[in-house]
């Protein structure tokens, strides 16, 4: 659930402007500001299920528009290199670093 929970606290940071004011407070209440479903209901007046629908349907936007854009992945991508990077610094070893850098470059 945590694994959960960080991946879509990524995937909204990412492309929280591509989503209307409505899903963003959803989301935000939810899952950054830990409102149960019940409070979110509560404090727009709507029911509980139209809550649950809308942060589902936004998830469910969120994925697609990951797997179109891929900037997450990218994201993560570019950690991996990163700690290489200061592993191969740690170790001084320049042509591990060179290699990084060529990667980090042509990444797609």
């Amino acid at each position: 659930m945590l694994e959960k929970t960080t991946r879509v606290n990524y995937l909204f940071d990412f492309y929280q402007e591509l989503l209307t004011s409505k899903q963003k407070n959803y989301m935000e209440l939810y899952y950054l500001e830990d409102y149960s479903l019940g409070e979110i209901s509560e404090t727009y007046d709507v029911s509980r299920q139209a809550v649950y629908d809308n942060i589902r349907r936004t998830e469910a936007m969120l994925e697609e528009y990951e797997q179109k854009l891929g900037l997450y992945k990218r994201f993560e991508k570019q950690n991996i290199i990163l700690n290489d990077m200061k592993e191969a610094l740690n170790q001084q070893d320049h042509k591990q670093i060179r290699s990084l850098i060529d990667e980090l470059e042509n990444l797609d």
